[in-house]
Order: C-alpha cells, then sequence, then structure tokens
C-alpha cells in the first residue's frame, strides 16, 4: 500500500479539510440513467456517495484513508472499502455511474471504461495543468494535460460534456480545472 499517500490522506480527512457539498456537475448527471450502482473513486468524505445514496444508488465508495472511509461505514446504501489503487483492480460490468474527483490516476482510465455497464455514465473532474493555477500539487502528474481527456476517452466513450474552467479550490485559490461526462454505448 503506497504508506505515505494514506498517512497524508489520513491527517486531511481528520482535519475535515475537505468539501462536504457533491460538485455541480454530479446534482446534473447522477440520474441520467435508470441505474441504481454506483462507484465513488477516492471517495474521500464521501460527499458525492451520500448525494448517490440520498438518490437511491447502492454506492461503492473506494478510498486509500481509513480515516474517511470509517466516516462512511453504517450509512445507508454505501459499501466503504479500503484500497490501494496501485493494486485495487475496478469489478467489470458493474457500474451505471463512476464519479472520479480530484484523484488522477491514467491506469485507472481503461478500468473505468470496463466497469461500466452498457449506458453507464462517467463523470471525472479534476486539475488541468495551466499557467493560471495560483496553487500547484506538489506532483506534476497529478494535473491532467488540456485535452488529455477527450484524447484518451473520445474515441471510447460518447462524450456528452467537457470543459474547462478557471475556479477557486477550497483553499480559495484559483485553479484551472476540466470536467467531462460520458457514456458507454451498448455496443462498447
Amino acid at each position: 500500500m503506497a504508506i505515505e499517500d494514506k498517512i497524508r490522506w489520513n491527517e486531511k480527512h481528520s482535519k475535515n479539510m475537505m468539501p462536504q457539498e457533491p460538485i455541480e456537475l454530479i446534482k446534473k448527471y447522477a440520474s441520467f440513467n435508470d441505474g441504481k450502482k454506483a462507484l465513488d473513486i477516492a471517495c474521500g468524505n464521501g460527499r458525492h456517495s451520500r448525494y448517490l445514496a440520498s438518490l437511491g444508488f447502492e454506492v461503492d465508495a473506494l478510498d486509500i484513508s481509513s480515516v474517511a472511509i470509517e466516516q462512511l461505514k453504517d450509512v445507508d446504501k454505501i459499501n466503504p472499502l479500503e484500497v490501494d489503487f496501485d493494486n485495487y483492480i475496478l469489478a467489470s460490468n458493474s457500474y451505471d455511474i463512476i464519479v472520479c474527483t480530484y484523484f488522477l490516476e491514467r491506469k485507472l482510465f481503461p478500468q473505468m471504461i470496463k466497469a461500466l455497464k452498457p449506458n453507464g455514465i462517467l463523470i471525472i473532474e479534476t486539475f488541468l495543468d495551466d499557467e493560471a493555477n495560483e496553487r500547484k500539487p506538489s506532483n506534476p502528474t497529478f494535473r491532467l494535460k488540456d485535452g488529455e481527456l477527450e484524447e484518451y476517452f473520445g474515441d471510447k466513450l460518447k462524450i456528452i460534456e467537457i470543459s474547462k474552467y478557471l475556479a477557486k479550490d477550497y483553499r480559495g485559490f484559483n485553479t484551472m480545472k476540466t470536467h467531462m461526462v460520458a457514456m458507454k454505448n451498448n455496443t462498447i
């Protein structure tokens, strides 16, 4: 297990520094299909897991932080699992919606596609590498390059919405972000 990551995220979640409200993109697209099985990758404090569960989804909430996962135990319709994404494999053809926000592990991209059921929705929102960023992640691989989502997913999923924009992060810094909503076709 990536012990340094676990320690760092346990500390952040212990301080309850993360936002509590789901992002607007998830509110907009959560009920885009009639499915009821959801996956929240790197769920953190569970803001998206809780929102999806409130809509009736059965949610698999995955995170490396034991502190974050502990906060989701005994929450109705949420199955919290402490996982290390360095070696965890997503279940194929299992989810109607997959949410991945502010966590970037490119090796999960093909797994995300395989984990979606036909007509399943993938929602990704994260940081974009850009000169406008006032606060940069410590590791540059935690930022997407401009056009990277389109390049990888464009011929594999039907892109419904994709955008980049400048916004304040949870600490008040200007940060360039990007998001994508895409659907798995029946034939994929």
